[in-house]
This record gives structure tokens, sequence and C-alpha cells, in this order.
């Protein structure tokens, strides 16, 4: 620990909503079926390499609710969203008795039927799409390097700018790694008119959020998104560009080259690397200068998107 770590409030890492149970827990959300509508909630739990931590982060969930409900509100005039309100006082009976656990970090959304397929936009090289942009490298001498229906020069470096954005979608797992596939292999599962509709909203969407945050000192390298369908119409789902599902890198601190530093959960990523965890349940604790650290990143984030 170091000399200034201090403990921390705990973290809400399960909301109890008395005999209401959740339909689902996923890695960080609890969703509760409330009639026509669905009731989310945004703990305070964080994973890393598709394993939930046993530490939570405090506050996280309120920080990812609030960004999501900004950006869905930012962003509804170019594809329409499932949020109804955040506002607890608005919720139907019983929940308004358990606004300590929902304020500020639950929505109350429209039951949507989701599509099976994370819609993955990035205007920067980093991450997976790296890592793979390396593996063909070693194994392939062809120029340019072709991956996922894309063409790559040789001589990309990590975080490296690309000269447009890219769509690469990925399969949707809810316990393993997500695998990124081709727009072809998309447009085969889906059919190309919708692929086309998904790739096409994806890459509005991203860029639309990224030159907002571009103009509050914030690159975002990537971000995914969830979509389904609400009747017949496309809708955006799940969240929006917050700390979980996107790269928030500072804009004064990029150097193309190496890993940047970051306002997501990259630096608790970072952090189980330094210690050697072989990525496999049970994941380790997080020390409290980490969870300090973490929770400084992601608020910060918050506090120059939505200024």
């Amino acid at each position: 620990m170091t000399p200034d770590a201090v403990a921390l409030p705990g973290a809400l890492l399960q909301s109890d909503l008395g005999d209401l149970k959740p339909v689902n827990r996923g890695k960080v959300r609890d969703i509760y079926d409330v009639g026509e509508m669905l009731l989310i909630v945004a703990t305070d739990r964080v994973s890393a390499f598709d394993v939930v931590l046993p530490t939570g982060i405090p506050g996280k969930g309120r920080v990812l609710n609030q960004m999501s409900q900004f950006w869905f509100e930012k962003t509804k005039h170019i594809v329409p969203n499932h949020m109804i309100t955040c506002d607890v006082s608005q919720y139907p009976q019983p929940l308004p008795q358990f606004r300590d656990q929902l304020a500020d970090r639950s929505m109350l959304v429209r039951k949507c039927e989701r599509i099976d397929f994370e819609c993955v936009a990035r205007g920067y090289i980093t991450g997976s799409l790296f890592k793979e942009y390396r593996e063909v490298l070693q194994s392939d001498d062809r120029d340019p390097v072709e991956l996922h229906g894309f063409t790559f020069p040789r001589d990309l470096v990590d975080s490296k700018k690309l000269p447009e954005t890219i769509f690469t979608p990925a399969t949707k797992s809810e316990s393993g790694h997500d695998e990124n596939i081709s727009f072809e292999q998309l447009a085969d599962a889906l059919g190309a008119d919708l692929a086309a509709k998904l790739r096409d909203v994806t890459i509005e969407l991203y860029e639309w959020c990224a030159n907002y945050a571009a103009e509050r000192g914030i690159i975002i390298a990537d971000t995914k998104f969830e979509f389904g369908f609400n009747g017949d119409e496309l809708t955006l789902i799940d969240e929006i560009c917050s700390p979980d599902s996107s790269r928030f890198w500072p804009a004064d601190q990029y150097q193309p080259g190496k890993s940047q530093p970051s306002f997501d959960k990259q630096y608790v990523r970072d952090h189980l690397l330094g210690v050697k965890w072989d990525k496999t349940p049970p994941a380790p604790e997080l020390p409290p200068d980490v969870v300090r650290n973490t929770v400084n990143k992601y608020e910060e984030a918050q506090r120059r998107l939505m200024a």
C-alpha cells in the first residue's frame, strides 16, 4: 500500500430490492423486470479479463449511469435509445423505497429485442485489434496486412490514429471473451441491410462523441455499442461511451508507440498484469491505492466530459 492510500467507503457490489429479484446479474449491472419496462442498476463491480473482481470501485456505478444518461440525451438525434428516466420518484412501486440503492445509479428503460453482437468503432489501433495485427505481422509477410476485411500498412505502432474510423463487430459473450469478426460475418448472421445500418450508426455515434470529447481534452480511442429493436425501430441499449465501454486517453499526454495513460479501467488491467495474475478465477483483491486511483480516473472523465 502506498503511504497516501486510504480506505474508501464500501462499494455496492449487489443490489437488493427485497422481493423483487433480478432476471440477470451481469458483470456490472443488475437487471430487473418491472412489467413493460426493465430496471438497470449499475453496481460498483468491476471486471477485467472477463472475470469479476472481488473488490468493488466505490461510486463507479453512479459514474457509468450518469455518463450513459448524459450521452443518451446528447445522441438521440442520431438513433433512438431505450432510456425512459433515471428519476427514482417516477419509478413504479415499490422501487422508490429503495432510493438509497437506486439514486444516480439506475435507469428505467424500454424492453428491446437485443441484437447479440457488439458494435465496435475504432479510431486508433490498440487493445485486441493491435494484438491481432501483431500476430498477423509475425505469421504473414504480405503488404498490406489484411485483418477482418481491412487492410493496414505494416508499420503501425500501438495507439496510432487510423486514417478513418473502422467498424469491427464482435460476438457477444455473457461470461467468456468476445471475439472480433468481420463485417461479412456479421452480414451473414444478420443480413446485409441490418449489418450496414449497424455499421453506419456505430460510426456516426462514435465520431459525434469523439469530436465532442476532443473539445474537452479527451481522446475516445475506441468504444462499443449494443443495439436492439423496440418494435421495428433500431434502438441503442445498455450503455454509451462510459469508462467501461470505451478507451479514454488524455489528449495532452498522447504519444503513439506505447500504451496510453487512460481514464478507464485499463489502469486496473495494468495493475493485474503487473502482479502476474494468470487471468483465471479467483481474481486477487485490489489494494486501496489502486481502488482510489481508479475512482479518481472515472470521476475525472465524468467531470471533463459532462462539464
